[in-house]
């Protein structure tokens, strides 16, 4: 499985956030966004659950 963390980058946000300055991480399993959110730190924990969730699938089905 693959899960990303990245920052948005300002040309995929609103105006009104850049000019706010608001920071947005991405969270993409497998190339599709699942996850938005405000700090990398939860993003972080977010991936980390993801990736736990996934190894057990892979124990059951394996």
């Amino acid at each position: 499985m693959t899960v990303k963390v990245t920052e948005r980058d300002d040309s995929h946000k609103s105006h009104e956030g850049v000019a706010a300055g608001i920071r947005i991480w991405d969270v993409h399993q497998q190339d599709l966004l699942v996850g938005m959110f405000h700090s990398e730190t939860d993003a972080q924990n977010y991936k980390a659950e993801l990736e736990t969730l996934e190894r057990k699938r892979e124990l059951v089905t394996g």
